[in-house]
């Protein structure tokens, strides 16, 4: 009896019962069990595979690799490849750097057992700092042990501090010869771009469904345990092309089987450990909402809500089924997770929607999302977004409302009208006319007030502008001839400045004129200075001293306010067409806006009359 049994014994204590000699070992997970060991072994990185043989065989080997992609793909499991490939010697011991290492030498076998003493494992989560780093960079100067290389793989390499970053720059840059770095990371934008251009590096691809799919066949059947194809296609798309996150799924699954007595992995047990059959749920919802029965989708809502599905999965689950229908209706039907009924459930509703509708539905499943995952009541907010996607089903789309409001125009009654003529139909262009621009705002409100560098010239009797320059020099050089009205006035200032100009057209109303006096009222004061500019203005061109002063008697509208009553009548006009109240009606909250056009002139106007 050993002197552990006795400490037992003397305690009036059963002893547990020893091991048995030969006992087997802990059980090892799939994704560990079956990690690759060889290149030849790691499916879905063909590229990097060659280009690392085609390295390795033309001596061209960098000194620092960077492994990136999502979780599962392989990333270490390659640094590792990497660091086997450099060290092996063969079983021979003479063999040299090789894309397929023998992994039954001294180095290939340490490095898969973790325990080669040149081959440092870091993880980059749990040592972060320049000390960490310190250490790497004191040891680097020492060669390695028994190895070729002294290889230092860091892991999760992105979240070492910016600091260890730079302690590492000069190291990783000009690295003796012996030593060799393999970064990995899931996260290749938190890395330095310092360090990216100090490295090689690889992306790792997600493996294609199909290719995950055949692997797990191969291990299902080293395992001993028979599956159905539809199981291993529905554990390929769960897996989201990660090898580690599958494995784990098809362990999960053979656990699951084996208490089903059979041992097969059938596809139904897969839906329901996964929960895929919720998807049902969410199809019953989704065939709620396109019929558009309120009661029945809120009872729906409320079971799953009992049941624990949150109201933000249930949207994610209605936006996913939008999706699948949309790639259904242009013929891309994939997803082997659907059962046949969900297809063909699919397929009638690709047949009937238009495609308006099915991304009018996307948008409003998609703010109805964001609203959910903003709330601070998100069972509500559910409600409220799915009850406005049924208002929404109500609604025409473009191409139907524009019917609508065409017929509508037509009505008996109406002042549009398409009889037997073979006239076209009435357009908003037929009922919306053009507003009219009287002779002194179109020429001086648009050419003077928004082309002021078109009216200066190199001097005042120069002007740059439409009007022929025969008939300019003829105005010039009649000097006897005084204007006839105010517009003339105008353009005669505006030939001198665009400035004075813009006063009178915004702030003068004419009470009376007659050359060369003008009286007036001004819609906003006008200084002393600028009335003297004006008349010193009008005097070097007539050649006659001009009179402008204030007056008493009915003003006219200054020539701004007459192009904006101009414009509010046009304005008016569209309005009373029969085909823009129809638009009104359909829509009240809708507004007539003028085109850019008129609203720069408008701006340049103000802006100059300041």
């Amino acid at each position: 009896m050993s002197d552990s049994q006795d400490i037992f014994a003397a305690g009036g204590v059963e002893a547990p019962e020893q091991p048995a000699p030969g006992s087997a070992q802990p059980y090892r997970v799939l994704a560990r069990k079956y990690r690759p060991s060889s290149f030849a072994e790691l499916i879905g990185q063909d590229a990097m595979v060659q280009t690392l043989g085609n390295a390795i065989k033309r001596d061209r080997l960098a000194h620092a690799f960077l492994m990136t992609g999502v979780r599962g793909v392989g990333k270490t499991t390659t640094a590792r490849l990497i660091a086997k490939a450099l060290n092996c010697i063969g079983e021979d011991e003479q063999g040299g750097p090789t894309i397929d290492p023998c992994g039954k030498c001294e180095p290939c076998r340490g490095i898969a057992e973790g325990s080669f003493i040149d081959v440092i494992e870091m993880d980059a989560a749990s040592h972060t700092g320049v000390d960490d780093v310190r250490e790497i960079i004191e040891a680097v100067r020492y060669s390695s042990v028994s190895a070729r290389y002294k290889i230092y793989i860091i892991d999760e390499v992105h979240m070492l501090s910016k600091n260890a970053f730079n302690a590492l720059l000069k190291t990783l840059e000009e690295p003796p010869a012996h030593v060799k770095f393999i970064f990995a990371t899931t996260e290749v934008n938190k890395v330095p771009i310092t360090v990216l251009s100090r490295c090689q590096r690889f992306d790792l691809k997600r493996i294609k469904a199909a290719e995950l799919s055949e692997h797990f066949g191969n291990i299902i059947a080293k395992e001993g345990v028979s599956a159905e194809s539809e199981a291993l296609d529905l554990i390929a798309q769960a897996a989201e092309g990660s090898v580690r996150d599958g494995l784990s799924i098809l362990d999960q699954a053979i656990a699951h089987a084996d208490m089903d007595g059979d041992g097969e992995v059938k596809a139904a047990q897969i839906r329901e450990m996964l929960g895929l059959s919720d998807r049902s749920a969410v199809r019953r919802l989704f065939g709620l909402l396109l019929s558009g029965e309120s009661n029945s989708m809120l009872d729906a809502i409320d079971d799953q809500y009992r049941i624990g599905v949150e109201p933000l999965s249930l949207m994610n689950g209605l936006l996913n089924l939008t999706h699948q229908v949309t790639l259904n209706k242009v013929g891309r039907v994939n997803d082997p997770t659907f059962s046949d009924e969900a297809r063909a459930q699919m397929t009638e509703w690709a047949d009937r929607l238009s495609y308006p509708v099915l991304h009018r539905l996307w948008q409003l499943l998609l703010k109805g999302y964001e609203e959910v995952q903003q709330a601070h009541m998100p069972r509500e907010a559910c409600d409220m977004a799915l009850l406005r996607v049924l208002c929404a089903a109500d609604m025409p789309d473009p191409g139907e409302l524009a019917k609508m409001i065409a017929d509508r125009a037509v009505e008996p009654g109406g002042t549009a009208e398409t009889g037997d003529t073979g006239a076209r139909p009435t357009t908003v262009s037929d009922v919306a006319p053009t507003p009219p621009k009287p002779a002194h705002t179109e020429q001086h409100s648009v050419q003077a007030m928004d082309e002021p560098s078109a009216k200066i010239g190199a001097n005042a009797n120069t002007k740059i502008s439409d009007e022929p320059v025969d008939k300019v020099s003829d105005r010039a050089s009649d000097r006897a001839d005084l204007p006839d009205d105010f517009d003339t006035v105008v353009d005669i200032v505006g030939r001198v400045s665009p400035v004075l100009e813009s006063i009178l057209i915004a702030d003068m109303r004419v009470v009376s004129f007659a050359a060369p006096n003008i009286s007036y009222q001004s819609a906003r004061p006008i200084s002393e200075s600028d009335l003297k500019k004006i008349s010193e203005a009008l005097k070097d061109e007539t050649g006659v001293q001009w009179t402008i002063s204030e007056g008493q008697g009915n003003a006219q509208p200054s020539l701004a306010e007459q192009a904006q009553n101009i414009r509010e009548a046009a304005r008016q006009e569209i309005l009373d067409t029969p085909l823009v109240k129809a638009a009104f009606e359909a829509f009240p909250d809708a507004e007539l806006l003028e085109d850019d056009e008129d609203g720069r002139h408008d701006a340049s106007r103000e802006s100059r009359s300041a």
